[in-house]
Parts: structure tokens; C-alpha cells; sequence
């Protein structure tokens, strides 16, 4: 089968490699569509983290934004699970350890990540295998692009429900890519008032065409008390801007991760008597977000600017915008093109 390999900082192949084949416990999915994520972006620029800790190395298959059909299981997985749409979990615990057995198996120290972690193929490749355990299935209602959409908005639901936002309280989502307007979608189906804070002009008015109350630049950005405060930035003083600008009592939630160490005054914290909550995976939201897609309180097609081929990923890495591309910032791969 073909796959994407990325063989070092700004190197990469398409080649043909050994398919998968289905072990016990697990099965083998053929993809329909492949999200690119921030993610990827860093692995390819060499930055992200888990090169220089040891628990990445080159060469390397991306990609964990994704959806497909089953097309082989391994002994001990039903066989009902054969044609089945399916999407999965990124986050692969040993199931054995404390965290894997209270629930927390995407925070586990032994845990490989699909396309991300410890040597896991991912699914920028035209074949990927799955545990069975990591699977969802999709209905026929949530098609490939929203199929590929569940797992980055699984920590976008999470953040949102982190928020604690009842109807009518006001959001302030920090940043203006996929993960925030998917956490800006979900305020939005809880009943919400979601402001956006962006950088620039065009990603504001995308942000607009889905709904939200107010979408502004930092200069811009009116006087409001804000019930919660969503960062999904990779903004390092970010943080510590939400934390003056939340009111007393209420909840801050970090997603976005910066470069560079982002630093808060617990003093402010603890004398506005906020909530600070971190929000790591999907995980525990993927049931949630396939529920929302199917029943069409959230739609994240429109974040998809478009689709191309195996071939043309290493240009989208490295931040290419491929012909035709709608205004949304989201990627996606159909690697049978």
C-alpha cells in the first residue's frame, strides 16, 4: 500500500510499504479520509516535543484525524465489526496500569498515539491498524469529512464541558483555528454567547459565518464579562491575558499549547477565585461529538477547505494552501487519490 513517510525535519516520501495486517484484538481500516493537523505540522519542522523526549522518532507515519471501513479483524474481535464506518481513539493505553484501569488510559505513561507516539503507523497511508477497544462506529448520516473531524473535536467538546457553560453565559474562545471554532461550535449548541479573538481579518470573518456573537482582534476586543475563557491558542502570554480578563469566580480552560513556557500569577488566580482546567485528548469525547454530528447540532464541514492526495501533503505541511481551497483552516488527505 502507499504511504506518506516523513523520514526527517522537512523530509518525506510516498512509498509503497507492507499493509497492515489485522493482530488479535486488532482490526485493519481502510481510509477514507485523513485530517492534517498542528500536530503533524510540528512533527515535519522537527519541533514537536516528543523527538526530543524520546518518544517519537524518524522516520515516521502521520496522521491521527481520521475515518474509514474495517476491512480485516484479528482473532477475538466480533466479526460484525467487517465493513463497518468506523473512526477511532488516538490514544492507545496498555490497559493495564492505574490510569488505564480508572479511565484515564489517554494520560497513561505506556501509551502509543496513532501516528503520533511510539512507532504507531498512522492513517495518512491508504491502510492503518486499529485496536478494536480504540474503535467508534459511525452512522451513515456522519460521512468522511466529519467522520475525520471527531477526534480533534473530541478535546474541543471536552473544553466546553470544562467550561461548565450554562445557557446564556458568555465565551470567550482564545484563537481562531480548527480546535477553537470547533470549541466555538459546541458553546455555540450549548446555548452560549461565543466571542472569538483572532489575529487576522479573514480568519474573523470565517469565524463570523458560523454563528458566533463577536469575532475580534485583541485591540478590538470590547469590555465584557466573560463566564469562561477557552485557550486554544499556542499564544505563550495568552494565558495569563485570560486569566485578567475572566470574571471572579468563574473558569478558564487551556487547550493550546505554545512553543514557549506560558506563565500565570496564581496570586491573580487564587484572589479572582478562578477554575483553571487542562484539557489533553479526545478520548472521553468521541461518543459525545459523533452524537452532536449525527444529530446535527454541530457541522465541522465547513471548516474543511479541501482534499488532495497522498502526494500533496508534504506541501500542506509546509504550509501550502492547495488550489481551490475554501477559507477553512482544516486539511484533509484522501489517500486513494
Amino acid at each position: 500500500m502507499r504511504a506518506f513517510i516523513l523520514t526527517g525535519p522537512r523530509q518525506f516520501t510516498v512509498a509503497e510499504v507492507e499493509p497492515p495486517a489485522a493482530a488479535p484484538g486488532q482490526v485493519v481500516v481502510d481510509v477514507e479520509r485523513a485530517g492534517v493537523c498542528g500536530t503533524d505540522v510540528e512533527f515535519f519542522t522537527g519541533h514537536m516535543a516528543y523527538l526530543h523526549q524520546g518518544h517519537a522518532t524518524y522516520p515516521m507515519r502521520l496522521g491521527h484525524e481520521w475515518c474509514g471501513a474495517v476491512s480485516a479483524v484479528g482473532d477475538g474481535v466480533d466479526p460484525a465489526w467487517m465493513g463497518q464506518r468506523v473512526t477511532g481513539d488516538t490514544m492507545l493505553g496498555c490497559g493495564h496500569c492505574h490510569r488505564c484501569r480508572t479511565g484515564r488510559q489517554h494520560v497513561c505513561e505506556d501509551r502509543s498515539e496513532i501516528g503520533v507516539r511510539r512507532g504507531w503507523p498512522g492513517a495518512l497511508a491508504e491502510q492503518l491498524p486499529v485496536p478494536v477497544t480504540a474503535l467508534r462506529a459511525l452512522p451513515d448520516s456522519v460521512g468522511p469529512a466529519a467522520g475525520a473531524m471527531v477526534e480533534p473535536a473530541g478535546s474541543a467538546l471536552r473544553a466546553v464541558q470544562a467550561a461548565a457553560l450554562e445557557p446564556g453565559d458568555t465565551a470567550l474562545v482564545l484563537g481562531a483555528g480548527t480546535i477553537a471554532l470547533l470549541v466555538a461550535q459546541f458553546a455555540l449548541a450549548h446555548g452560549a454567547v461565543v466571542h472569538v479573538l483572532g489575529l487576522t481579518e479573514p480568519s474573523l470573518d470565517f469565524a463570523r459565518t458560523l454563528g458566533v456573537h463577536g469575532a475580534w482582534t485583541a485591540a478590538q476586543l470590547p469590555a465584557i464579562p466573560f463566564d469562561a475563557i477557552i485557550d486554544c491558542s499556542t499564544g505563550a502570554g495568552l494565558p495569563a491575558a485570560a486569566l485578567d480578563l475572566i470574571e471572579p469566580g468563574k473558569r478558564i480552560v487551556f487547550v493550546g499549547l505554545s512553543a514557549t513556557p506560558s506563565l500565570i500569577d496564581t496570586r491573580t488566580m487564587v484572589l479572582k477565585d478562578v477554575t483553571a482546567v487542562g484539557v489533553l485528548s479526545a478520548s472521553p469525547a468521541l461518543d459525545g461529538v459523533i452524537g452532536h454530528y449525527a444529530s446535527g447540532s454541530v457541522d465541522p464541514r465547513p471548516l474543511v477547505a479541501g482534499t488532495v492526495g497522498l502526494a500533496q501533503v508534504g506541501d500542506v505541511l509546509a504550509g501550502a494552501r492547495p488550489a481551490g481551497a475554501g477559507p477553512g483552516p482544516k486539511i484533509h488527505v484522501d489517500p486513494r487519490l
